[in-house]
């Protein structure tokens, strides 16, 4: 595949440290398109080695808006269904730059390890200098063993080592969509997590028509009344959350997007340091970045104020547990209760729709209808469809259900100038319904 792709799949064995480079061909991006059609496609490959996928969508890293967007595809331990976990900030841009579009990660270690990934190059390193470290522990070691403060992670921890079923997959320093308990899965490879650097750059079929066809989408977005928002709590207010936006400012030190993302979807609160501090804080971790509005609002729900909140949301981040899990099973509701938990916590957290995409994206249109009725079902099968289609093309998952602009039309047309490929809607259509069944 020579365009809007590496060309290449990495195919890593923990248990027999064999790395192996296989091409993507072509036939397959005409027929599954990219992210979670050829993610899926991956699982089944190697389904009997029980595998971890991580994926790049066909746009990700392109001048197409908000194409920020990576994937983690895994058998869930705890519901047992494939399921799609998105990649955000801007750790699925970097995989891509990295060298790889897809890494497929079978077999279990019999030591702690750590994969690092850059350049075209895979390592298998050993991981027992941070294995038990917390979070943001490891990555400041990884980053510091590297030399290099722009490294991108996704790593487990305390939480992922224990083998919990809420044990998430951690991005950099910060929370994730993960709700599948795939840090348990990680945990039990032993796994502690992947770091990636790339300078690669992605060759673009008609780069001058697509570029410009990018940025016309992108003027065309720009009309749009949510442009003149920003923030998470926007976010919650648009889909009914009433109070949010008063409650959190006094916290709010600043917002920022994902990779080439019109809206910032993510926004940092600060309180061990004074949130509109504009110089860099003096404060080694003065707050959170904060990306989860359902973890947000079920930790409001439990009368917490907006900084102990702040204060749960960064211990989950720290210890790598999902904080809605958290929020609805721990049946506490002051931060120590809450924050001494995390080994104890035991119960059921439902998946709504299929359970195989993250309600981490709240599971209903933000600021503009999308032209739905209001019935339930159909927005369910909206917000699905939706999801599947932003994991293939590599959007950012939670501006696919905020802008109507950016539409399966326009990214088909996106694809096939940048690739050169006949990707028709009947195709998309297929694979979605694979995704889906």
């Amino acid at each position: 595949m020579e365009y809007l792709s590496t060309g290449k799949i990495l195919v890593i064995d923990l248990a027999t440290s064999k790395i192996e480079e296989t091409a993507l061909d072509e036939s397959l991006v005409s027929e599954k398109i990219g992210g979670a059609g050829i993610t899926k496609h991956l699982c089944e490959k190697y389904l009997n080695d029980d595998p971890i996928v991580i994926g790049t969508g066909l746009l990700t890293g392109t001048t197409c808006p908000a194409s920020a967007g990576g994937l983690i595809t895994a058998k869930s331990p705890v519901t047992g269904k494939l399921c799609h976990c998105p990649i955000i900030y801007k750790v699925g841009i970097e995989i891509k730059f990295s060298g790889y579009d897809y890494i497929v990660v079978k077999g279990v270690s019999d030591n702690p390890v750590y994969l690092w990934i850059h350049d075209g190059v895979a390592d298998i390193s050993d991981a027992s200098g941070i294995w038990g470290k917390d979070v943001w522990e490891s990555t400041d070691s990884l980053r510091k063993l590297m030399g290099d403060d722009l490294i991108q992670t996704m790593v487990i921890g305390k939480a992922g080592e224990n083998r919990s079923d809420y044990a998430q997959i951690c991005y950099n320093y910060w929370s994730s969509p993960d709700r599948f308990g795939l840090g348990k899965l990680f945990g039990s490879k032993k796994l502690k997590g992947l770091a990636f650097r790339g300078m690669g750059l992605i060759e673009v079929a008609d780069h001058e028509n697509f570029v410009r066809r990018s940025l016309e989408i992108l003027k065309e977005i720009k009309t749009n009344d949510f442009m003149t928002k920003k923030g998470i709590a926007e976010i919650a207010s648009a889909i009914g959350e009433a109070g949010i936006k008063e409650w959190l400012e006094p916290i709010v030190h600043r917002h920022s997007a994902d990779y080439f993302t019109p809206y910032a979807t993510n926004t940092a609160v600060f309180f061990d340091e004074d949130p509109k501090r504009v110089e860099e804080s003096k404060v080694a971790e003065p707050g959170v970045l904060i990306s989860d509005v359902p973890a947000l609002l079920a930790f409001k729900k439990l009368g917490l104020s907006a900084e102990d909140t702040g204060r749960a949301l960064k211990a989950c981040a720290k210890y790598g547990i999902d904080p809605a899990a958290v929020a609805g099973l721990s049946g506490k509701s002051s931060l120590k209760e809450i924050v001494d938990s995390f080994d104890g916590l035991s119960g059921t957290v439902a998946l709504k729709g299929k359970g195989i995409f993250s309600p981490w994206c709240p599971l209903k249109p933000i600021f503009n209808d999308f032209g739905l009725s209001g019935d339930a079902a159909e927005a369910e099968a909206w917000w699905e469809r939706r999801q599947a289609v932003a994991m293939i093309f590599g959007i950012q998952p939670i501006f696919s259900v905020m802008c109507p602009e950016l539409s399966e039309e326009n990214m088909l047309e996106l694809a096939g100038i940048g690739t050169e490929l006949d990707l028709t809607q009947e195709i998309l259509d297929k694979v979605v319904a694979d995704l889906l069944k």
